[in-house]
């Protein structure tokens, strides 16, 4: 569905969507989804021209749409260094909608802070198996240096919920 209306902006799907394809299902009420700040001009003509109303912008860099089903779309623009990356190695879930891999979802929680992010990483790493916790232990110790013990924790919490 988003790919049908981005077809010219590279995303990724973020937030609570994306979690789904690594712990179990949370409710949210919204889909949110990564563009680099590059892209931005590209991806808010598209949405415009599909019929999408912006509703208003979001403090943490990007603004909120209305689809034309009714549903909620935040647009989240970033210029770090690891979104590039990011947005360019996507997972696909079962509709083919690219998602942001493990490794780069735990960096933009941890970026965010948020008791619910923190949650959020502290789960999937939980149900992580060790080869993603590799990769997600490398993507950390590149883009977040400061969060390597922080992760080891999580992991632990993770696992321990699971058990």
């Amino acid at each position: 569905m988003l790919a049908d209306i981005l077809e010219e902006t590279p995303f990724v799907v973020v937030g609570g969507v994306a979690t789904r394809l690594f712990m179990p299902e949370r409710t949210t009420l919204d889909i949110d989804i990564l563009v680099l700040t590059t892209d931005r001009e590209v991806c808010e003509r598209e949405l415009a021209t599909a019929g999408c109303r912006k509703i208003g912008d979001l403090s943490i860099g990007g603004a909120t749409w209305k689809l034309p089903d009714g549903r909620e779309l935040d647009v989240i623009f970033s210029d770090e260094p690891w979104a590039r990356e990011a947005v360019a190695n996507p997972v696909l879930d079962a509709e083919e909608t690219p998602t942001i891999s493990l490794p780069f979802l735990v960096v933009m929680k941890l970026h965010s802070g948020r008791v619910q992010d923190i949650a959020d990483i502290t789960r999937m790493l939980g149900a992580a198996d060790e080869i993603q916790l590799q990769e997600v232990r490398q993507v950390v110790a590149r883009y977040a240096p400061d969060a390597v013990e922080d992760i080891e924790s999580m992991i632990i919490l993770g696992k321990m919920e699971y058990e």
